[in-house]
């Protein structure tokens, strides 16, 4: 199986957290971005202030590589306020898909109506720009039956207001690899996590993000009914290989 088609190559560090500068940064993401054409993966995803650049090289390049960034990262409790602005900057930049970090904390504190609202304008605003919207949800911080409630929460704003003619532009996603776990566990995709997703989702689409380190994890994930694949390690993973990092 060719996986190429399944990746969002991913590189969302910033230059704090990569203890590098912030020109090496800039050179890390383009060379991402680069990689990415060159492969043909799905999608560049990088932070919202690189989205601009990325664009412009996706055009110079001639290619169908889609640019994608986050919003709300990596807390996920920013105002909805917050994230819409944040959003609307990138659409202005001309991104192609918005990776929202669902406030799970508020999720988990029984604001449900909170986390309904934010699910539905943040979804408006990218159908009504022809993005597609991603929800990042966190699985590291949630329960099983957590999991699968925030899954539906989300499948059931998106067909009551959006129809399900617009389900398979709105993904539900597991993580967004910067979450601190305890105790070494994963704070990425798991094979059972991805399964509750998938069949809780239906017919909205799941992205499988972090975890996935080499190209058999990635093909069972998509024989799980995964269709998208969030990875640092793209070119390792699409060559058959074993990812070095984390993510």
């Amino acid at each position: 199986m060719k996986v190429n088609q399944y990746l969002d190559s991913t590189y969302l560090k910033t230059a704090i957290q990569a203890s590098i500068s912030e020109e090496e940064t800039e050179t890390n993401v383009k060379d991402l971005v680069n990689e990415a054409i060159e492969n043909s993966y799905k999608l560049a995803m990088i932070r919202p202030e690189f989205v601009a650049m990325a664009r412009e090289m996706v055009k110079n390049a001639n290619s169908e590589t889609l640019i994608g960034t986050v919003i709300g990262f990596h807390e996920g409790t920013y105002s909805t306020t917050k994230k819409l602005i944040e959003a609307q900057k990138a659409i202005e930049n001309d991104v192609d898909e918005l990776d929202f970090v669902v406030n799970y904390i508020a999720f988990k504190e029984d604001k449900i109506n909170l986390v309904k609202a934010e699910v539905f304008k943040g979804t408006k605003l990218a159908l009504d720009n022809n993005k597609v919207a991603k929800w990042i949800i966190e699985i590291a911080a949630l329960t099983n039956d957590e999991i699968i409630s925030l899954t539906q929460l989300i499948r059931d704003v998106v067909l009551e207001n959006f129809g399900e003619e617009n389900a398979e532009k709105v993904f539900v996603k597991s993580s967004t690899g910067f979450f601190k776990t305890e105790e070494g566990k994963p704070n990425g995709a798991t094979f059972e996590a991805m399964q509750l997703i998938v069949e809780n989702a239906k017919p909205l689409p799941a992205k499988a993000a972090g975890g996935v380190r080499n190209y058999d994890d990635a093909v069972k994930m998509v024989e799980l009914g995964v269709t998208r694949i969030g990875t640092s390690s793209a070119k390792a993973i699409s060559e058959g290989g074993n990812a070095n990092e984390g993510y």
